[in-house]
């Protein structure tokens, strides 16, 4: 990593792969507001969100070894891992203390400064993921929206849509597949 110049994610998961504890302050910079807001969105308690988020980042680093751009970007890798630990919370409180929340609510922003810039990026960023969602077809976008809005496994899905879990997986897959290419074609996703 270049000083001064913001490396790509894969430059960020290499030095974290080599122990760079400025690479995770720079991982934490980049995402931490993005992977705050799934945490609060699935578990709706910014205590249990603030939990997962740490854990979330603290597993991406001692895992940095593991990671594979070929298997998917170090956003994602982030954001599932987030995701899959407030569902761990969730299920850990036995039973459905989900506050499910739509698509069009505003995200929580992590900081309590407020800076322009950074919320006109979140805004637009918003707004391009509200859009590559709606571009999905049907299946995928409800898949979509099941897992990553609403916190539901992909075991759950396939209960709630009847549909093979499988298939549900499939969904899932091919849904954010064409969000990434749709977000890449936008600027708004490393490649």
């Amino acid at each position: 990593m270049a000083a001064g110049s913001s490396p790509s994610d894969v430059e960020l998961a290499a030095a974290l792969a080599d122990g760079r504890e400025e690479a995770l302050a720079q991982l934490y910079d980049r995402y931490g507001g993005l992977v705050y807001s799934v945490a609060l969105r699935i578990l709706g308690d910014p205590a249990r969100a603030e939990d997962a988020v740490q854990e979330s980042f603290f597993s991406v680093w001692n895992n940095a070894g593991r990671f594979d751009a070929n298997r998917g970007s170090l956003r994602a890798w982030l954001v599932t891992t987030a995701r899959n630990r407030s569902i761990d919370y969730i299920r850990g409180r036995g039973g459905r203390e989900r506050r499910e929340q739509g698509l069009e609510g505003e995200t929580a922003s992590a900081d309590t400064t407020s800076d322009p810039w950074r919320e006109l990026s979140r805004s637009m960023e918003r707004t391009a993921v509200r859009e590559a969602v709606a571009s999905l077809p049907a299946e995928q976008r409800k898949a979509i929206e099941l897992a990553y809005f609403d916190g539901y496994s992909c075991r759950e899905i396939a209960e709630l849509t009847q549909a093979p879990l499988g298939t549900v997986k499939g969904r899932l897959r091919l849904g954010l597949e064409k969000m990434a290419s749709y977000l890449q074609g936008r600027g708004l996703l490393d490649v």
